[in-house]
């Protein structure tokens, strides 16, 4: 009945620089997060205890993960940050620094050469590969993600949705041998069936057309549930239920229990979502805010303990963290030193708290209804050890207490989808997991601009392609085409709009998008002259080559996409 679903996820940074903004995310989230919470799902197993949480893994983050150059990246950068430790270690001895001190700098050296090690010799230098197993297992299971985390409720062409979500299924299939059975919308932004257009200056989206309904997009490619955020529940419309038959009672002639589900709309309950014309059967998880926030919440929550690892003072030399919080609201000067037994050692007293809450949780709903109920519990997977150091070690404390318990089970999505049955249907509203859970952060002053062009490049390439189709293509042409629609799914990531409204990486996240946007554009350019003149010069060989050995992802999809098939 404890739902776990870890949303696992960065934006396409290899290649694209290293510090601050780069593949050094990349290396840390592996180090700190992916590499941690593996090994705690084989630690459980060792003990006969099935993890049974759900990962999603965006697609484009198993891109990166699954190419031939990330090993030797993760290995450098390892190696490195044991060297800084070792020269802080240097450093602080030349300044007489506390015993206190040196035991960080030691732990952070010894830290990183064990985290290589277990890269290199436990997990053969394979996260992906060890996530595989682990879901072959039966330990986990795998949801896939929008193909490079685009926000599906903005985007102007139903072509661009469809893109996003049939090259996620087919990416996640490739990397994991299984077709996903649900998918995390990105930023939980759902979309329902409605006449849309958009408010920017762009006239040919500036025109009301009905669109389907994300759920209807879903259904077309076989995913059976996905993630919401409380409010949209709470502000949803009650349709009625659904019948074995596929007959809809309306919600006015419901009574009795599901009635009462209908009305109340918990957290603790699934249900189907649909419009009041449209039904797919696709089923909604939410997360539990009330209870998920003692997790994540860096005032309120476990991770503001004095005793664990402060994420923000860092040391001047190698940027290690030798600190703890200490106070959440302390000036950074009165951080005292880390000291990891006292953190290790929070995590089991946090864990049995959670586990109690959790209990108290479902205890009560069963109290009051005899629907089996479903605490839902989604986090971004780098809170587990990036954001909250100690985050893995909790986890694992958790799903002991849980794995011991009377009253609790740690069950995936899949399983408590399937447990449940839900057959009450809602209609949700327009929303996401953002500020007001809307679009706020995604379209705003500081980031319309971005879907203004954005809009330019969907409509520009629907055009192109549909003078230029498919069955006129030479193997020239495909490729171009390839890395267009490649440039078109990165320009889309709505991890650019984000670092612009939060100001976390500003000027990054506008030269990507800047960058991405351009490369599109000029494939488009190319693929007109092309399709037209047949001529390719050298000059164009030596861009494609170098776009491809920089963003060269999703190859196989988008060849299925396009229906492109080599004479």
């Amino acid at each position: 009945m404890v739902t776990f679903i870890l949303h696992t996820h960065l934006p396409h940074v290899l290649h694209h620089g290293t510090w601050p903004h780069g593949s050094d995310w990349l290396c840390e989230a592996v180090a700190e997060c992916y590499l941690p919470l593996i090994e705690m799902c084989d630690r459980l197993r060792a003990d006969g205890i099935r993890p049974g949480i759900t990962f999603d893994v965006s697609p484009v983050l198993c891109e990166q993960l699954a190419h031939p150059d990330f090993p030797a990246v993760f290995s450098g950068y390892c190696t490195e940050h044991a060297e800084l430790a070792n020269g802080d270690i240097a450093l602080l001895r030349e300044e007489s620094a506390s015993e206190d001190l040196l035991r960080v700098a030691t732990y952070w050296r010894d830290w990183y050469t064990e985290t290589l090690d277990t890269f290199t010799a436990a997990y053969n230098s394979d996260v992906i590969g060890q996530l595989r197993r682990l879901q072959d297992e039966g330990s986990i299971e795998l949801m896939t993600c929008g193909a490079t985390h685009g926000y599906l409720p903005l985007l102007a062409e139903d072509a661009s949705v469809d893109l996003q979500v049939r090259v996620a299924v087919d990416a996640h299939t490739r990397h994991f041998g299984q077709r996903p059975r649900g998918i995390w919308l990105p930023e939980c932004a759902y979309r329902p069936r409605y006449p849309w257009r958009t408010l920017l200056p762009v006239s040919a989206y500036s025109v009301a057309r009905m669109r389907a309904g994300t759920e209807e997009v879903l259904a077309q490619h076989g995913l059976e549930f996905f993630v919401t955020d409380e409010g949209a529940l709470h502000t949803s419309t009650p349709l009625g239920v659904r019948g074995a038959d596929g007959t809809r009672t309306p919600y006015h002639e419901t009574y009795g229990a599901a009635r009462a589900a209908l009305d109340e709309r918990s957290p603790f309950d699934l249900f189907r979502v649909g419009s009041p014309t449209e039904s797919t059967g696709v089923g909604v998880f939410t997360r539990n805010m009330q209870i998920a926030l003692q997790v994540w919440s860096g005032e309120t929550g476990y991770p503001g303990d004095p005793d664990y690892l402060d994420f923000h003072k860092k040391y001047f030399r190698s940027s290690h963290r030798f600190w703890r919080v200490t106070d959440v609201r302390a000036d950074m000067a009165f951080k005292q030193v880390y000291v990891p037994e006292w953190a290790k050692s929070k995590t089991a007293t946090h864990a049995q708290h959670f586990v109690e809450i959790l209990e108290v949780a479902a205890k009560h709903r069963l109290s009051v209804t005899d629907a089996p109920p479903t605490i839902c519990l989604p986090f971004d997977t780098e809170l587990f050890g990036h954001w909250w150091f100690e985050g893995p070690m909790f986890l694992e404390h958790v799903l002991r207490g849980i794995h011991a318990s009377e009253v609790l089970s740690s069950r995936t999505a899949s399983e408590q989808l399937y447990a449940v049955n839900p057959l009450c249907e809602i209609s949700l509203p327009e929303s996401s997991w953002g500020k007001n859970g809307n679009d706020t952060v995604w379209m705003n002053p500081e980031t319309s601009w971005t879907w203004e062009k954005e809009y330019q490049l969907e409509r520009r390439m629907r055009l192109l392609f549909e003078k230029h189709p498919v069955r006129t293509w030479d193997a020239t042409c495909a490729r171009i085409a390839r890395n267009a629609i490649r440039q078109l799914l990165l320009a889309q990531a709505s991890d650019w709009q984000f670092l612009i409204s939060t100001f976390s990486a500003k000027e990054y996240a506008e030269m990507r998008f800047h960058n991405h946007h351009a490369d599109a554009m000029r494939c488009c350019d190319l693929l007109e002259r092309y399709a037209v003149s047949r001529r390719f010069t050298k000059a164009d060989a030596t861009y494609l080559n170098e776009c491809e050995e920089r963003d060269g992802i999703f190859a196989e999809e988008i060849d299925a996409y396009t229906g492109y098939h080599e004479q």
